[in-house]
């Protein structure tokens, strides 16, 4: 099966830290998001995927100049300008010269989904697409997706008030179309698929979707970021990337970084080149390499960019996120949404 894996977003959620990396670049214990969305792929039957890609395109096609990410041969589809979601996914697949079934996937969601099984479903439903969903507390920060008894889609309705969700199953960004759906997509112009092409495809009785009960999270903000890499530090769910060396007790240091043998690390991210000085106390952390933490400084809850310096008894709390190359004060402390960096 071949896939399209979106990836054109600019992260915005996530700056300061995608100012200079696409957000599924960013390093999930110390392997960029993206080869444990291909890789989970390559493990479900995909053999070919094609990257729709707008925001920094290079630093994609650079990191992976032999064209296999995970497992996966994949091929680029470089966005000459914005096209939405739906129109990116007619470009990528129109490049990749895709014509028959294929799936659709959203390249900062993490998940183990049974790509079989929402085939097998798809295929017995006859259906023109058909979408992966997933139960949420909180629905309204997606798409919700009512349905019949048998699956097809009454509704799509984005983004709905919490009270007012007529369910709490969410598009949980994986789809099965079949090719024919891209000739209802305009070229020419900016497409939402969440916004034009599901809600025309239920209004015709060809949209399905199918509840999907594995491991499922959006990697968009600071804090699913934290929780993803805690999540692969512990194995939840089955989720399991790239292998893993050096990592101890929920807690990940590359080989080339060096931590002070009194400092306390509890569910921490210590990637390469880290320097972590002798009392620090890190919990709930992500170090992204060459960051160095100076004696004592207490980091709860926060991401650290690249060669970030934190200052000695400097004390950073949920959910401090600090750019590329910043500097934290000796004794500064910082809580709440802060984000420091520049563009």
């Amino acid at each position: 099966m071949k896939s399209v894996v979106l990836v054109g977003g600019m992260g915005t959620r996530m700056r300061p830290l995608t100012y200079h990396t696409p957000k599924q670049m960013l390093p999930l214990v110390g392997s960029p998001i993206i080869e444990y969305v291909l890789g989970n792929l390559g493990r479900q039957g995909v053999t070919d995927a094609v990257l729709s890609l707008g925001y920094m395109p290079d630093r994609f096609i650079e990191a992976y100049p032999d064209n296999v990410i995970g497992g996966v041969k994949v091929s680029y589809a470089v966005e000459p300008e914005a096209q939405g979601t739906a129109g990116a996914i007619r470009f990528a697949a129109e490049h990749a010269g895709i014509d028959d079934t294929f799936l659709v996937v959203n390249g900062d969601v993490l998940t183990d989904l049974d790509v079989t099984r929402l085939l097998e479903f798809h295929r017995s439903r006859h259906a023109t697409a058909s979408i992966s969903l997933h139960a949420v507390e909180d629905p309204s920060l997606f798409g919700v997706v009512p349905t019949t008894p048998d699956g097809r889609v009454i509704a799509f309705v984005e983004k709905p008030p919490r009270d007012e969700a007529p369910t709490n199953l969410i598009n949980a960004g994986a789809y099965l179309f079949e090719p024919s759906v891209l000739e209802r997509i305009d070229a020419g112009r900016p497409v939402s698929v969440e916004r034009e092409t599901f809600p025309a495809l239920a209004a015709d009785g060809s949209l399905f979707a199918l509840a999907d009960e594995g491991y499922w999270l959006d990697t968009g903000t600071p804090a699913t970021y934290l929780r993803a890499n805690v999540d692969v530090l512990e194995g939840r769910n089955g989720h399991h990337g790239p292998a893993l060396v050096g990592l101890v007790d929920a807690t990940w240091c590359h080989p080339s970084a060096r931590v002070s043998p009194d400092a306390h690390l509890r569910r921490a991210v210590v990637d390469r080149d880290c320097v972590v000085g002798a009392g620090v106390e890190l919990d709930h952390v992500v170090l992204m390499p060459g960051c160095v933490i100076d004696d004592r400084a207490v980091l709860s809850h926060c991401i650290v960019g690249p060669r970030a310096v934190i200052g000695a008894a400097a004390t950073l709390e949920a959910t401090c996120v600090i750019g590329a190359g910043e500097f934290v004060e000796p004794g500064e402390s910082l809580a709440g949404d802060v984000r420091r960096g520049e563009g």
